[in-house]
């Protein structure tokens, strides 16, 4: 399989997990209010809006995404989940989560693109650590800013948020390690990742 054959599939579950958190949190979980988002228990009695455990997926496949495709692959990849998400979810949200995921997408790439870039000079290793560190930002950015765009703000939602998208990453982790030495993400070609 080829190098484009693994961006598209990047791109489409990047796409995929960015459509279904909007969703989620407008269909999914105990409503808050009528018509409101919906929440999901993360662990340790905390609560977030449902579409954490998708918007969690999106971290590592956003990385995957930048890897193999470039950084703006990424951020048409954001565009086109938050059409999908105006059409399947609350406007209002997939709005919010739009703005936050673009906002995200520049705060995950100041910490994962000069780490990929290290991961090219020194092993695979970095990439997995590249995938870790940045999501732990991005999880923090994107959790504040989507639940003040979203109107649902509040320190125990942040709290939600954030603990609940760490659990995905933490799967991610060992995702990352196992698909590190596969053949796309093992040779990246640079001037493809800093298109």
């Amino acid at each position: 399989m080829t190098r484009r054959y693994w961006a598209a599939m990047a791109f489409a579950v990047f796409v995929a997990a960015i459509s279904l958190s909007n969703w989620l949190i407008t269909h999914v979980g105990i409503p808050t209010v009528p018509g409101g988002p919906h929440l999901t228990p993360v662990g340790f009695g905390l609560y977030a809006p449902s579409g954490v455990w998708a918007a969690a997926v999106s971290f590592p496949a956003r990385d995957v995404t930048q890897r193999l495709g470039g950084r703006w692959l990424g951020v048409a990849a954001v565009v086109a989940g938050a059409a999908v998400s105006w059409r399947i979810s609350d406007p209002h949200i997939a709005v919010a989560s739009g703005v936050t995921y673009l906002c995200s997408e520049g705060a995950d790439m100041a910490v994962y693109t000069p780490m990929q870039a290290g991961a090219r000079t020194r092993s695979a290793g970095w990439f997995v650590a590249a995938v870790f560190i940045s999501g732990c930002v991005a999880i923090v950015v994107d959790s504040v800013l989507f639940l003040h765009l979203a109107g649902i703000y509040s320190p125990e939602a942040v709290k939600g948020l954030i603990l609940g998208k760490f659990w995905v990453i933490l799967v991610a982790v060992p995702v990352t390690w196992a698909l590190r030495k596969t053949r796309p993400l093992a040779v990246p070609v640079p001037e493809v990742v800093s298109a």
